[in-house]
């Protein structure tokens, strides 16, 4: 299982699932859930748009992410 940090929450499904590499594109992402092959916290997600916070567990393709806050980034780390 992978910890993703994020900074700020809620953050869309969609997106952890293209910044983390697990598909290809946003648009992947997208088809992916839609077609419910994502499970949230061991549920099938089909919103590509679920909100996903701290403590949710997204399973796909036999990979698992753990989310995490880990605060936000303060104006001086924005550079």
């Amino acid at each position: 299982m992978s910890e993703v940090n994020i900074t700020r929450e809620p953050v869309e499904l969609h997106k952890i699932l293209k910044f983390e590499g697990l598909v290809g594109s946003g648009g992947e992402a997208k088809r992916v859930i839609a077609d419910g092959l994502v499970l949230v916290n061991g549920s099938v997600e089909t919103r590509k748009r679920k909100k996903i916070v701290s403590g949710d567990l997204i399973e796909f393709g036999g990979d698992k992410l753990h989310i995490r806050l880990t605060g936000p980034v303060g104006p001086e780390e924005q550079e």
